[in-house]
């Protein structure tokens, strides 16, 4: 009978956990590599319980405030807390933020994403360097600075620019002017337009940088011009990036106080023109009100800042669900 040889059977790999195989998917088998992970864990969750804390702070207060208010907090058009009992309410202060704010993207957008694209794709290397850098330097200057330049330059200046826009758009009372000092919510759009810009341009910039040689160099080889070129290579690759470069200028618009508070001038009423003084922003209205307000005009002031915490966060969350359904344009399966 024919006899086959055995052989032994190699020895069984050892199993490892479910738990030391994420940790170890995560590079982290290390000490300090376990470091890094348990301190950035940390930070993260410390970031979540100071919002918390912020959001529930903000909340008490603003209860408080509201529980004593006489008046409809999200509809009254006046803000009175030295009366007993007081009457404030915020749609005055909604409205001068809001428009205050789209005033100031319609203006700095568009701008500020064709200075990026004239400085990655049209402007010499000698050229572009200098220009983003005085980009670079114009976004750390303070606000207070753009609030003083704001007041004693632009303001003088924009009596032309009421006048033209009465003469030729003011039938549509959107742009009608009574006179006056030009310290509207449309000067403010335009200060805060100039704030945002640098912001929204550098981010921009080194999004458009990362665009792959390849795609452009593909387009070139179909024949197609440089603008053909960028309308399909680099703006579909940086379009999230340019949203979240928005969304970054508009946070700054939203929570603007100095540069606004130096520029308006403030009536907490509601104007159908642009260009007549009227309108008020939540962080104009803190800066202004809150060293001379009673206990419960700070609680009012409190309950305003938590509406425009809440704005801020629905921005951001706005932002990032349009960043979400984009992911194609991300760049990062490129």
């Amino acid at each position: 009978m024919d006899t086959t040889q055995i052989t032994d059977a190699p020895p069984p790999t050892p199993q490892t956990s479910p738990a030391e195989q994420k940790r170890a998917a995560r590079g982290a088998t290390r000490p300090g590599d376990r470091i890094f992970l348990a301190l950035s864990r940390g930070s993260g969750i410390l970031l979540l319980v100071i919002m918390a804390a912020i959001a529930g702070f903000l909340t008490y207060r603003a209860s408080i405030a509201i529980g004593k208010d006489d008046a409809n907090f999200f509809t009254a058009f006046e803000w009175n807390t030295g009366l007993v009992p007081p009457r404030f309410g915020i749609a005055v202060l909604v409205f001068g933020t809001v428009v205050s704010s789209i005033i100031a993207m319609v203006i700095a957008v568009p701008i500020a994403v064709a200075i990026a694209l004239f400085l990655t794709h049209y402007a010499p290397r000698k050229l572009s360097g200098p220009i983003a850098y005085v980009i670079d330097l114009l976004a750390a200057v303070p606000s207070i600075v753009y609030g003083l330049w704001g007041a004693l330059i632009l303001v003088p200046h924009m009596n032309g620019l009421y006048g033209w826009l009465d003469d030729y758009l003011g039938w549509t009372g959107i742009f009608s002017w009574q006179g006056g000092a030009p310290r509207s919510m449309l000067t403010v759009g335009i200060l805060l337009a100039i704030m945002i810009l640098p912001i929204i341009t550098n981010v921009s910039r080194e999004v458009f940088r990362q665009t792959p040689r390849m795609n452009e160099e593909a387009a070139l080889a179909l024949g197609a011009t440089r603008w053909e070129v960028i309308r399909m290579a680099v703006l579909p690759f940086g379009r999230s990036g340019v949203i979240s470069a928005s969304m970054l200028g508009l946070g700054r618009a939203l929570g603007e106080t100095m540069a606004v508070a130096t520029v308006l001038s403030p009536t907490f009423d509601i104007q159908a023109s642009l260009l007549d003084p009227g309108g008020g922003t939540f962080a104009q209205n803190i800066a202004s009100k809150f060293s001379e307000a009673t206990e419960i005009g700070r609680d009012a002031l409190i309950a305003s800042g938590l509406v425009l915490f809440v704005i801020t966060l629905l921005v951001n969350g706005a932002a990032r669900a349009i960043i979400a359904r984009r992911k194609e344009y991300s760049g990062a399966n490129a």
